[in-house]
């Protein structure tokens, strides 16, 4: 049995969007300037309602696990890394700049995971992603 490539690039994209969509709110609600303290608190809670959105929506095509830890931390750790960076005005110089991070940050986190469940059980490692 091998892996499903689609539940691959799922897992992926799902990343992905959830790191843009957390760096885009962020970059909309903080500005230079913010208290650093309620910049970081406001990131953390607008990347939790992204992730668990997100997750809810993508849960029944990719499952619970695939979604939801790597978005919870795409989403809180993401947002608070973010607000911080754009409430010191040393963020991105522009939108595009910001997505792309936030997008690549969604992906280092979601490959970081596939690492380290293949670290912890070898080549076939869950069966969530086996094909039947």
């Amino acid at each position: 049995m091998e892996i499903s490539p689609w539940f691959l690039v799922g897992d992926y994209l799902s990343g992905m969007v959830t790191g843009l969509l957390v760096a885009w709110m962020i970059r909309l609600l903080i500005l230079p300037g913010v208290d650093m303290v309620l910049a970081m608190i406001v990131g953390m809670v607008v990347g939790m309602f992204i992730h668990l959105a997100l997750g809810f929506l993508l849960a029944p095509l990719l499952g619970m696990f695939q979604t939801m830890v790597p978005g919870s931390i795409i989403g809180m750790y993401g947002g608070m890394l973010f607000a911080m960076r754009d409430s010191m005005g040393a963020g991105s110089k522009s939108l595009s700049e910001a997505l792309f991070v936030g997008a690549l940050f969604g992906i280092v986190v979601v490959a970081s995971f596939h690492i380290y469940d293949r670290i912890l059980h070898g080549k076939k490692s869950t069966d969530c992603y086996l094909e039947t």
